[in-house]
């Protein structure tokens, strides 16, 4: 059984990778976190050394063998418990694991269910499943130190959101994590927002609203 790949990254497709190890090509699927982790790494016959620990699955209800990758142990770990609940197959969690794994156990923790029904995919009913099967078992994954957590994309509306932070850093100069935080509290304060210019105005009043506090 596979726990953990040392090798070339082959190739790079938006749910898995390949990594090549002594000439052998593994398909390693990879979820969101994951795959933003490796987003600066090298692919090709040259690329980059990258290192993932490794969650083996082949059953009646997995009849192809399946790698899911992860960079630290503890990632892979939380997965492996998240799979346990009712309705979750290890695709279908790596479709759900969208935000950093200490969010996501936070909010089991905290049994805040309106946090979980942000991840696409994941609705009020699943969310209760999940929070009732795991509350009590994940404090560790709450723990995890910010540095080995990935940045992931800005909660809500992401591909929008995603599109003003990128004009907030390569155009208006700003740093990337403070145009993040920026953003994601205008989401917070005005969830409704759908549009990159709704956000921007929100943001902007925010940053006028602040500065006339101050003055």
């Amino acid at each position: 059984m596979l726990g953990y790949l040392d090798g070339k990254l082959f190739k790079k497709e938006e749910d898995r990778v390949i990594i090549i190890v002594h000439g052998v090509g593994y398909e390693v699927f990879v979820p969101s976190i994951v795959r933003l982790a490796l987003e600066g790494k090298k692919a090709g016959p040259d690329g980059d050394e990258v290192q993932l620990y490794i969650s083996y699955y082949h059953g009646e209800r997995q009849p192809r063998p399946m790698l899911v990758g992860f960079t630290n142990e503890a990632e892979k770990e939380f997965f492996e418990l998240f799979i346990t609940v009712g309705d979750i197959g290890p695709t279908k969690a790596v479709r759900l694991i969208t935000l950093p794994i200490n969010e996501i156990a936070k909010a089991i923790e905290e049994r805040n269910a309106r946090f979980l029904v942000q991840i696409k995919g994941l609705g009020p009913k699943l969310a209760d499943k999940i929070i009732a099967h795991l509350y009590g078992k994940v404090g560790k994954y709450a723990l995890i130190r910010e540095a080995l957590v990935t940045e992931a994309p800005i909660r809500g509306k992401e591909d929008v959101a995603q599109q003003v932070l990128e004009v907030m850093v390569r155009q208006l100069g700003h740093k990337r994590s403070e145009a993040r935080k920026m953003i994601q509290d205008a989401l917070e304060r005005v969830p409704q927002a759908q549009t990159p210019e709704e956000i921007f105005e929100e943001v902007y009043r925010s940053q006028r609203a602040s500065s006339e506090t101050v003055g």
